[in-house]
């Protein structure tokens, strides 16, 4: 089995980085939309129609590319498993995967609260907050591509 997976491993590299690229958008795109959810008069045609595209979005998109982008990497891991106390770079890049996955629960625990009416951060949060996404991918894809230490 394991040496099938081994053969696999370019398939499976290829759909890591699709999943996360999917994952990723979402991501970025999602305190986007709680700008504009923010600026929307509550209880509105487009606080409505915002709901339902921050839950598609979340649920369609982002929930199962990042569920798909950790299975795919869990099985990459695997690959080097004998080696881990020595790939360095590794251990910086699943510490900026873990902050995407906290800021995921934090974005989504966020939907909820906007779904109940409410305005749970400042429209300026939501701003700030659409950069974290990109500095994480950066710091992911260079300790990946370029295992600098």
């Amino acid at each position: 089995m394991f040496n099938l997976l081994a053969q696999l491993e370019p398939w499976i590299r290829a759909l890591h980085i699709i999943s996360a690229m999917f994952w990723m958008a979402g991501m970025m795109y999602l305190p986007r939309l709680y700008v504009y959810h923010w600026q929307a008069v509550k209880g509105g045609e487009m606080e409505k129609a915002l709901i339902g595209q921050e839950q598609r979005l979340l649920k369609i998109i982002m929930t199962p590319a990042m569920i798909s982008t950790l299975i795919f990497g869990l099985i990459l891991i695997s690959f080097r498993a004998d080696q881990l106390a020595v790939i360095s770079w590794l251990w910086l890049k699943l510490a900026a995967v873990f902050a995407l996955f906290w800021l995921h629960g934090s974005l989504s625990q966020d939907r909820k609260r906007f779904a109940k009416g409410e305005r749970p951060r400042s429209e300026k949060h939501y701003r700030l907050l659409n950069e974290i996404p990109a500095v994480l991918i950066i710091i992911i894809v260079i300790m990946a591509v370029v295992e600098p230490f």
